[in-house]
């Protein structure tokens, strides 16, 4: 049965190297960013949310692990204004464990975590692209609140 257990300096290491290019290419993809400068703003992004790394207060980074398995892992900041609250910056399951509901696993096991700590509510981003992400989210009860629209001239 899969469970969430504290991510490691190793893990965040490699969800450090995964992350930073992968959140940039979003950005480029989502016509936010070019592609020349979103290597850089990606990675200032990152160190402006977790100046600390692991150690960065109010942010939890687990692994989901089934077995001795790694197979995903979640990342949630806990917030106190206005209510308090989570936000889900990333969810990520490796590409070899796709279709086998283990992104479900992650958010389930998140709310219950977020259960013990009291939290009101979770929030999340997601790019109107992710598709298979928006479907997920919205299958366990996620509602969109915000939808910000583009046309390309």
């Amino acid at each position: 049965m899969p469970k969430l257990i504290p991510m490691t300096r190793v893990e965040f290491d490699v969800f450090m190297e995964r992350e930073i290019p992968e959140y940039a290419a979003d950005h480029v993809r989502a016509g936010n960013w070019t592609e020349a400068e979103s290597l850089e703003k990606s990675r200032k992004e990152f160190e402006g949310l977790l100046p600390q790394g692991l150690n960065t207060i109010d942010n939890f980074l687990y692994t989901l692990v089934d077995g001795d398995q790694a197979v995903g892992m979640i990342w949630m900041k806990v917030k106190t204004q206005p209510s308090k609250s989570g936000f889900i910056y990333d969810v990520f399951v490796d590409e070899k464990f796709h279709g086998k509901g283990y992104g479900k696993s992650l958010m389930l096991l998140l709310e219950e975590k977020a259960r013990e700590m009291e939290l009101k509510s979770l929030e999340l981003h997601v790019f109107g692209s992710n598709h298979v992400a928006r479907k997920l989210y919205e299958t366990i009860g996620y509602e969109t609140t915000n939808v910000l629209m583009s046309k390309k001239l």
